[in-house]
């Protein structure tokens, strides 16, 4: 079959418009300011109002007017924020009154420990492993394992028996604990565990029956704080798969047993955004009613910025 045989295509009947009348999506009011020198409410002011930058300046707007309107403040966190060091900056927007309720994954109690114990964490797990010995640290799997252990005993879930244990405990640096934060300041905070994925899970002491009925109890606590959560603020911080699912599920429960869970914020904050949190964070929970937010970066670079622009209007 012979080819069809192609001329280049005539534009001298393209019809034009004017670039006056064109509406555009980049105007004068929406351009960045440079940053002369000042205050940091100077450098926020200068802020193009365009994509990621507007998208950041939304979510604080939702974070202060959740906060100013008595609204739940969550926040949803994997174990890296406490190990690039911004267990002192969640701590004071607890503190002031802006996070109202922390969820973690299972790691994040073991750094949040050690560093409230040692005042340092994270080993080097390559050479760890290699020698045989990575999360065999003694006082991390003895210690958690038994404030799981009692606490479960006394009806808490494994954030309010960590926080306190580590609240009550002789750890030297306990201020920068997280969950003796919660503890202290009554504060929610929840741990959501997969069996087998924490270091703690290889040490002689743990206890399934108390892991899972804690963790149990930590589900059932955020589903509660998930049902108060319309005109609220979930914000999703360096968890890929756990927090992300929990999340839905908590969702899925809340809306089942007839709460208005609608119309909130939620954001996710990673340096990448992955499946599980663009999905079960940002997308299906607010279908029916609500806004989403992906902020990309590092975080420890985005979330002190966050942070501080939230403390600068509140």
């Amino acid at each position: 079959m012979p080819g069809k045989s192609y001329k280049p295509i005539s534009l001298d009947r393209v019809r034009t418009c004017k670039l006056k009348t064109r509406k555009s999506k980049v105007r004068l009011d929406k351009v960045g300011r440079p940053f002369s020198g000042g205050s940091f409410r100077d450098f926020l002011g200068g802020l193009p109002d365009i994509l990621a930058a507007r998208d950041f300046k939304s979510v604080v707007s939702a974070i202060v007017n959740a906060r100013n309107k008595q609204r739940p403040v969550v926040l949803g966190m994997g174990a890296h924020p406490v190990k690039v060091g911004l267990s002192p900056i969640i701590i004071n927007l607890m503190e002031t009154g802006v996070i109202t309720a922390v969820a973690m994954n299972g790691a994040c109690i073991v750094h949040d420990f050690e560093l409230s114990l040692m005042g340092h964490t994270s080993e080097d797990v390559d050479t760890e492993l290699c020698k045989g010995t990575f999360g065999m640290a003694e006082e991390t799997g003895r210690e958690l394992n038994m404030a799981i252990r009692d606490g479960v005993r006394r009806g808490y879930g494994i954030g309010r028996a960590v926080g306190r244990h580590i609240l009550k405990g002789a750890s030297s640096f306990k201020q920068l604990s997280i969950l003796a934060a919660a503890a202290r300041l009554n504060i929610p905070a929840t741990v959501h565990v997969a069996v087998g994925t924490d270091i703690i899970h290889m040490h002689p002491e743990a206890d399934g029956a108390a892991i899972g009925k804690g963790s149990l109890e930590d589900f059932r606590l955020l589903s509660s704080v998930v049902s108060d959560l319309k005109g609220g603020v979930y914000i999703n911080l360096g968890s890929a798969v756990i927090l992300p699912e929990v999340f839905l599920k908590a969702i899925a429960v809340t809306r089942n047993l007839k709460y208005d869970v609608r119309n909130f914020t939620t954001v996710n904050m990673d340096f990448i955004q992955h499946y599980r949190a663009r999905e079960n964070v940002l997308r299906r929970p607010v279908l029916s009613g609500g806004n989403s937010y992906a902020l990309t970066g590092h975080h420890e670079i985005m979330f002190p910025l966050l942070a501080a622009a939230v403390m600068e209007k509140v």
